[in-house]
């Protein structure tokens, strides 16, 4: 479904990803871990448009996107939820639910979606009048993954979904990850709680420094000594 194929990233002078591979097949939870600095946001923006790559290619749905606008890439159902959740604070929560179906043109089915979302996250429905701006943290990380939602993804790219929040918010917004990919999304997950991330994915990428070093099952990553000491602490 998505491929990235020696993609190097520069900011400025400084190459922030190294020539890295990864491939997502359709149906799946794919983790990418690593330490602050390593890379993971910047292959997420590349990935969206947001940045351009120097160097390598980008296939989505069999089409070469490596040069495409980023709102072409989300018309074609490929959407990320940026770290920090990046909500609009002046809007309702509806409001900002609705931006998220802002290309669309289905007005049955956005309704329909709106539902779905009011489903998975009870929360927001509760709070459907209130200005983004607000809710609490683990409020507004729904409403960031509700508004990619309401965009009809068919590759949901997450950035940083535990940034922040309480350990009992980030299990429940894991188990509804999990359940957003059971309905049918692909899910591509940066995440440096890096136990939760294994524990949900299928797959797993470990980055360093702008390079893949590991690739491997979700629970071979989980198992792996290194790992292990690098990025669960120890157990």
């Amino acid at each position: 479904m998505l491929k990235l194929h020696k993609i190097h990233t520069k900011y400025g002078h400084i190459e922030a990803l190294k020539g890295i591979d990864i491939h997502v097949k359709e149906g799946e939870i794919v983790a990418i871990i690593g330490a602050n600095g390593a890379g993971k946001t910047t292959t997420l923006n590349t990935i969206s448009g947001i940045l351009k790559p120097v160097a390598g290619t980008i296939e989505y749905m069999n089409h070469d996107i490596t040069k495409w606008p980023t709102d072409k890439i989300v018309a074609e159902g490929l959407i990320q939820v940026p770290e920090g959740r990046q909500i609009f604070p002046l809007l309702t929560v509806k409001e900002n639910l609705m931006m998220g179906a802002y290309l669309r043109k289905d007005k049955l089915e956005v309704a329909n979606d709106l539902e779905m979302v009011y489903n998975l996250f009870p929360r927001l429905k509760e709070r459907e009048k209130q200005l983004g701006g607000t809710l609490s943290g683990g409020e507004q990380q729904m409403l960031a993954i509700g508004r990619a939602l309401m965009s009809k993804p068919a590759l949901l790219l997450l950035d940083e979904p535990s940034l922040g929040l309480a350990p009992i918010i980030v299990q429940n917004i894991f188990k509804i990850i999990v359940d957003i990919n059971k309905k049918g999304t692909t899910i591509m997950l940066v995440e440096q709680n890096a136990h939760m991330a294994l524990s949900i994915a299928h797959r797993g990428y470990v980055m360093e420094t702008g390079k893949i070093i590991l690739e491997d099952d979700a629970k071979a990553l989980l198992n792996n000594d290194e790992v292990k000491s690098a990025y669960l602490g120890g157990h």
